[in-house]
């Protein structure tokens, strides 16, 4: 009888969790896996140090993100705008929409590539099927639709990954020397770091934290299921999936020295499941890339509508005709992701660096809400403030190397000088933050300040 009683706790727990499952499904998404592949491919085990880090990092940012969506219980846009003023919500917003509408078209590439390689049918036919599906779904059953897909598909894709490290030789002499802090030297060394960082710890899974928990209907009293659900998908269920690709990419495809860092291709990347299933290697790989992807498009149609409602004032679910139409523009403006030159896997690597880029200030921005007296009523903890600021340091380290390999290679791309321009303006912005709370800081009562400390 206990066990069972257990058993039917256990399921309730199950069924209440799901707002950083649904962030989880987009962190554990194709991007993700191209740059840890990419990363085992390319440099063996020396980028183990940040896998690990990277599921530390990512369930800290979001825990940070879901006191603030709790303690307000109010979406992070107006938060800002209630706090900061409009120009704020709208820098905030903009940073947030450029890294996920890329990300949206880069992601449907991938599912329509994958989906016309699986089945022969055009890439393009299968990009207009998915964005009518996406559209029709979502804006007819909004958010459950995307976290119930969620949950299934990054567990099987967990997994898969996972059982192939049973027959993975891992070496594990070479694996302790990855525990050792290093970026590899060049371009690539630096975009695969900061593509395996910017899966965790990205401005999308970091603004949507709010939304997705007010449309489960989360408030205070939910703040241990919310940690349990941080814990659960982003540093077990997260942390376990980017530990095995990465770890079954290094054992094999590094040690063939037959696929470089630089022209990998899903094809090539199929090779590290050959150990588990030989010749359907390809096919097994390529079915949990299709999943990874669905997932990852379906939570990322979700959140330019959910930032754009909750700045305009709509209402951020189905029944505002406004937010439905928002929802369906997005899903059909991703369709032409498809016409994207180049390969899948590089453009998957890049879209995480470009979403790392813009991801310090919206920490930076989530840190000051939560020591600001006049935003939350209990303000953030010493060991919370030391959490974040080390987040922030690490992520601007990390998208800083990735900015200077770009740099070095010319500024005569228009893409490299975009995200030059775009990384300026929201570092000025971040310095901005920081003069901000220094004043307040300085204008509060002592009293105020010793309450803090």
């Amino acid at each position: 009888m206990a066990t069972s009683d257990s058993g039917g706790r256990f399921d309730a727990l199950l069924s209440r969790m799901g707002p950083t499952w649904l962030a989880g499904a987009i962190a554990a998404g194709p991007a993700t896996m191209a740059s840890l592949l990419t990363a085992g491919a390319g440099y063996g085990y020396t980028l183990l140090w940040i896998v690990l880090l990277s599921a530390l990092l990512g369930a800290t940012a979001q825990f940070l993100a879901m006191r603030l969506g709790l303690l307000t219980e109010a979406g992070i846009v107006s938060v800002v705008e209630d706090r900061l003023g409009s120009r704020w919500a709208w820098l905030l917003v903009g940073d947030a929409v450029l890294a996920s509408g890329l990300a949206q078209l880069v992601i449907m590439k991938t599912v329509a590539d994958v989906s016309a390689t699986i089945t022969g049918v055009s890439n393009v036919v299968w990009a207009v099927v998915w964005g009518v599906v996406l559209a029709v779904g979502l804006a007819g059953g909004g958010y459950r639709i995307a976290e119930m897909g969620a949950k299934v598909l990054v567990s099987l894709v967990v997994l898969a990954f996972v059982a192939s490290l049973v027959v993975v030789p891992v070496d594990l002499g070479a694996a302790a020397t990855g525990l050792v802090p290093q970026i590899p030297a060049g371009t690539s060394g630096a975009l695969a770091a900061a593509g395996i960082l910017g899966g965790a710890v990205h401005i999308t899974l970091i603004t949507m934290q709010s939304y997705t928990m007010r449309a489960k209907q989360w408030t205070r009293d939910e703040y241990d299921l919310a940690v349990t659900d941080i814990g659960a998908s982003m540093l077990v269920a997260f942390g376990v999936y980017s530990l095995a690709i990465f770890l079954v990419a290094a054992g094999v495809l590094h040690s063939a020295g037959a696929v470089s860092a630089d022209g990998l291709t899903a094809t090539a990347a199929a090779q590290a499941l050959g150990p588990l299933v030989g010749e359907n290697a390809k096919w097994l790989f390529l079915l949990g890339l299709w999943g990874a992807a669905i997932s990852t498009l379906g939570g990322n149609t979700t959140v330019p509508p959910y930032l754009m409602a909750d700045k305009l004032g709509w209402e951020t679910d189905v029944s505002d005709s406004r937010y439905r139409a928002a929802i369906v523009v997005t899903a059909l403006v991703g369709i032409g992701g498809v016409f994207l030159g180049g390969a899948f896997f590089p453009l998957l690597v890049l879209v995480l660096a470009f979403g790392l880029v813009g991801t310090p200030f919206a920490i930076a921005l989530v840190l000051f809400l939560l020591n600001d007296t006049e935003t939350v009523s209990e303000t953030n903890s010493v060991a919370a403030n030391v959490a974040g600021l080390v987040l922030i340091g690490v992520t601007t380290v990390t998208a800083g190397s990735f900015l200077r390999g770009q740099v070095a290679a010319g500024l005569g791309d228009p893409i490299t000088l975009f995200v030059v321009i775009f990384a300026a303006v929201l570092g000025v912005a971040t310095l901005g933050l920081l003069a901000l709370f220094v004043r307040d800081w300085g204008s509060r009562e002592p009293a105020a300040q010793e309450s803090l400390d």
